[in-house]
C-alpha cells in the first residue's frame, strides 16, 4: 500500500499499520484504550450520571489481553516509523506502566515522560482517592542515539523564552472545543488542540508526515493540518471517521510560509566544512580573519582548513573557544573582508548552500 496522506484509513489500527510502507512515518502520536476497567456507573453527589468511559473499545477481559494488544500496535508502528522518528504515547496510571514497559522491551528507547497537569480535572466524587489530575505521555525514539527531531527553541517560544519543562500545564478540552452531537460528546477522550500543538510544533518539521493510529475525533490531524505537517489518520469507528473528516474539512490552514512555519524548527540545510570556503575559492590561505567586526584581534586562514592565531593552531570553532574561554561557534565570530567591510564568513556558507540548492534544482 502506498502512503496516502492527509487521509484517514478507516479499519484496524494494527492491520492499517501493517499494510503501510517501512520506514514512512516521522512522528506517531497515539492515544491507545487506556482499559480502565470500570466496574460501575459513575455519580455526582447531585445523583447526576458521570459520562464515564465505557465504550466497547476501551474494554479487555484481562492484562494479559491488554498486553498482547499493545504489543501488537507498538510493533506495527515501530515497523512503519522512520530510524529517525519518534512516538507519543498517552496514557493514565491504569494503562501507561504496562505501555512503557512494552515500549523498553521492542527497543524504543524512551527520551522523556510528560506530565499534563490538568487545570480542571474531574473530581473523585466518592472521596476515596486523590482527584486524578495528570496523564503521562512517553516520548521515545525508535532508534536509541539516532538523530531525531527536537525544535527546542520552538518550545522556548511557546513558553515565555524559558527552557520547556516535563510538566505542561493545560486544561481539558471544553467548551466551544468539544465537539457534541445532539449535546452528547461525539468522543469521550477528545484531547485538547494545546496538547497536540506542543507534540507536534516539538517533534516534527513542516511537511513531515505524522500519525495517529487511533485517530478518535481528529485532534492530531487537525493540528497538524493547522501547522502544516502532512497527517494520516486511523480509525476503526465509523462515527469518529464522519466526525474527524468533517472538522478538518473545515479548517483553513492559510498559505505556507517559510518564515512562519520554520521559526524555530532546527536548521536541516547540508553541513559545510570550512574548508569547503577555500576549495570553493572564496577564502584563501594566507588570508586574515577577524575575530569580531571591529577586533583587532585575528588568524591567518592555513592551506588544511585551520587557522592560526599567535601559537595557537585549530578549527574556527576551536581557536574561537581558546579566544573566548567559551564555547564558540565559529561561524558566528569570524569575519572577512571584502572590498573593505567586513562580514561574517557564514555569509560566504549560506551562498554555497544556495549553489547547491540550484544545481539541485
Amino acid at each position: 500500500m502506498s502512503l496516502s496522506l492527509n487521509t484517514i484509513l478507516h479499519g484496524d489500527a494494527i492491520e492499517k499499520l501493517n499494510s503501510l510502507p517501512k520506514n514512512s512515518v516521522d512522528l506517531i502520536f497515539a492515544d491507545p484504550p487506556y482499559n480502565l476497567q470500570l466496574q460501575k456507573d459513575l455519580w455526582r453527589p447531585n445523583m447526576t450520571k458521570v459520562d464515564a468511559v465505557d465504550d466497547a473499545w476501551d474494554q479487555f477481559s484481562s492484562f494479559e489481553q491488554y498486553d498482547q494488544f499493545t504489543k501488537a500496535w507498538l510493533t506495527a508502528a515501530r515497523r512503519v516509523l522512520k530510524n529517525t522518528g519518534t512516538i507519543w504515547v498517552i496514557g493514565s496510571y491504569h494503562n501507561i506502566y504496562r505501555v512503557g514497559t512494552l515500549l523498553q522491551d521492542l527497543d524504543y528507547w524512551i527520551l522523556n515522560d510528560i506530565l499534563w497537569v490538568k487545570t480542571n480535572p474531574m473530581p473523585n466524587f466518592r472521596g476515596v482517592r486523590f482527584a486524578n489530575a495528570h496523564e503521562t505521555l512517553l516520548w521515545a525514539q525508535k532508534k536509541k542515539g539516532a538523530k531525531y527531531t527536537f525544535n527546542h527553541f520552538t518550545m522556548k517560544g511557546l513558553n515565555s523564552d524559558k527552557q520547556m519543562r516535563s510538566d505542561w500545564v493545560l486544561p481539558i478540552c471544553t467548551g466551544a472545543e468539544r465537539i457534541k452531537i445532539n449535546g452528547k460528546k461525539a468522543h469521550a477522550t477528545q484531547k485538547p488542540e494545546a496538547l497536540l500543538y506542543r507534540v507536534i510544533a516539538s517533534s516534527s518539521k513542516p511537511r513531515d508526515v505524522v500519525l495517529d493510529p487511533f485517530f478518535g475525533s481528529g485532534t492530531t490531524g487537525a493540528v497538524a493540518k493547522k501547522l502544516h505537517r502532512n497527517w494520516i489518520g486511523i480509525e476503526r469507528e465509523e462515527s469518529y471517521v464522519r466526525v474527524a473528516q468533517e472538522r478538518i474539512d473545515a479548517i483553513d490552514a492559510g498559505e505556507y510560509r517559510e518564515d512562519v512555519y520554520l521559526a524555530g524548527v532546527k536548521s536541516t540545510e547540508a553541513r559545510i566544512p570550512f574548508g569547503t570556503l577555500l576549495t570553493s575559492g572564496s577564502l584563501h590561505p594566507g588570508e586574515r580573519l577577524w575575530f569580531g567586526k571591529r577586533s583587532d584581534i585575528h588568524a591567518t586562514i592555513l592551506a588544511n582548513g585551520h587557522i592560526q592565531h599567535k601559537e595557537m593552531i585549530g578549527s574556527i570553532h576551536k581557536i574561537g573557544k581558546a579566544l573566548k574561554s567559551a564555547p564558540c561557534n565559529g561561524w558566528d565570530h569570524w569575519y572577512y573582508e571584502e572590498n573593505g567591510e567586513r562580514k561574517k564568513i557564514d555569509e560566504l556558507r549560506q551562498r554555497i548552500r544556495r549553489e547547491m540548492v540550484k544545481k539541485t534544482e
